[in-house]
């Protein structure tokens, strides 16, 4: 297995990772948003009815 970050062999104790550098640099991608999937664009009018806001509550047939 290699390394995510830098394709370097990968350290037991940090797997999936070499190093603690590369951990970091893959925790400051999550931190930041590198690892977001982008969303598709609504059109006007295909708006959910909550305003985009999970209720948590199931809508009832």
């Amino acid at each position: 297995m290699v390394c995510p970050i830098c394709k370097k062999p990968t350290n037991p104790d940090l797997r999936p990772f070499c190093s603690k550098r590369c951990a970091d640099v893959d925790l400051g991608k999550w931190l930041t948003g590198g690892y977001a999937i982008p969303a598709a664009d609504l059109h006007e009018g295909d708006a959910p009815e909550n305003g985009g806001r999970d209720t948590g509550f199931a809508k009832p047939h």
